[in-house]
C-alpha cells in the first residue's frame, strides 16, 4: 500500500482508506461483527485511516467500538454536522470521548463552517485535532471550497472524484497542489452506479498488467493516479472487497493514455 503525505498536514495517508458509512450505521451483532471483519482486513492490509461522519447514524460509535485498542494504529476522520455551534460541539466532544483525538476533523457538506471553525481551531492548537478540513458531496459546492483552499482556512478538502465527475481537475486540483492542502476523494463508485454495470473482463485485460482484476479497482486507480490526490475512501461490508479495494492503492499507477481507456468504459457502462 503506497502512502502520500496528506498536503502540509503532517500526516502520511494510505491511498486507499474506508469510508465507515451506512454500512457502519448498524445495529446487531451480526453486523457489527461484519464491520469488524472489514476493519481487520482494512488494518492487515495497511489502510490505516477511516473517514465516518456523525451524518451516518451510528457509524461513528460502531466504528470506535471496532477499532477498540487498535485506535492508535489508525487515523481517524471524522466531521461536524449541525447548522449552530452549539449541536457543533456537542458533536466534537462525543467523537473526541470516542477516539481520544481526531487527526482529521471536517465540517460536512460546510454546514455551519463559520459557526465550527473557531472552536476545530482551538482544538487543533490544543492537540486534539491535527488537521481540519471541509467536504461537500455536490459539485456546485466547488467554489465555495476553492475559496477556503485559497484563503488558507482549511488544511485538507474532501470532493467527489471519478472518472464521471472529473470537476476538480479544473480548480481545486491545482490550487491544492500550489497550496499544500490535501485532497481525499470521496464517492469513488457515484453511490454504487458506477458498479452496476461493470465492463466485461476481456475490457479489464489490458489492465492486467498494472494490477487491475476487477472494476472496482479500475476506478480507484484511475483517481490515485493522479499524485494530487492523497487518498480515496469507499464504503464496503465485505472483508473481501476491502482487501480487493487495496490492490487498486499500490504502483504501477496509469497513465494519460490508461486514464483515458477506464473513462471511456465508465462512460460507456454509465
Amino acid at each position: 500500500m503506497e502512502r502520500r503525505k496528506l498536503g502540509r498536514t503532517g500526516l502520511v495517508v494510505p491511498t486507499v482508506g474506508l469510508a465507515a458509512y451506512r454500512a457502519f450505521n448498524v445495529h446487531s451483532d451480526a453486523a457489527r461483527a461484519r464491520c469488524e471483519a472489514v476493519v481487520d482486513a482494512a488494518l492487515e492490509g495497511g489502510a490505516n485511516f477511516f473517514d465516518t461522519s456523525p451524518m451516518y447514524g451510528h457509524a461513528e460509535a460502531v466504528l470506535a467500538d471496532t477499532l477498540g485498542e487498535r485506535r492508535r494504529k489508525a487515523l481517524v476522520a471524522t466531521k461536524v454536522w449541525g447548522r449552530i455551534r452549539a449541536l457543533g460541539e456537542q458533536q466534537i466532544e462525543r467523537s473526541l470521548t470516542w477516539f481520544e483525538r481526531v487527526d482529521l476533523y471536517t465540517v460536512h457538506n460546510l454546514l455551519g463552517i463559520d459557526e465550527h471553525m473557531p472552536y476545530l481551531r482551538h482544538l487543533q492548537q490544543g492537540g486534539r485535532v491535527r488537521a481540519i478540513g471541509a467536504s461537500h458531496y455536490l459539485l456546485s459546492a466547488l467554489p465555495e471550497l476553492l475559496s477556503l483552499v485559497r484563503t488558507r482556512s482549511i488544511d485538507v478538502v474532501q470532493v467527489p472524484y471519478h472518472p464521471l465527475a472529473r470537476d476538480i481537475e479544473r480548480d481545486i486540483l491545482p490550487e491544492t497542489d500550489r497550496r499544500g492542502v490535501g485532497v481525499i476523494a470521496g464517492n469513488p463508485f457515484a453511490n454504487g452506479r458506477l458498479l452496476s454495470n461493470p465492463p466485461p473482463p476481456e475490457a479489464l485485460a489490458p489492465l492486467a498488467r498494472l494490477g487491475v482484476h476487477t472494476w472496482a479497482q479500475a476506478l480507484l486507480k484511475w483517481v490515485l493516479s493522479d499524485p494530487r490526490v492523497q487518498a480515496v475512501v469507499a464504503s464496503t461490508t465485505s472483508a473481501d472487497h476491502m482487501r480487493e479495494n487495496l490492490a487498486a492503492g499500490r504502483p504501477p499507477w496509469f497513465s494519460g493514455d490508461e486514464r483515458t481507456y477506464v473513462r471511456k468504459l465508465a462512460e460507456d457502462a454509465s
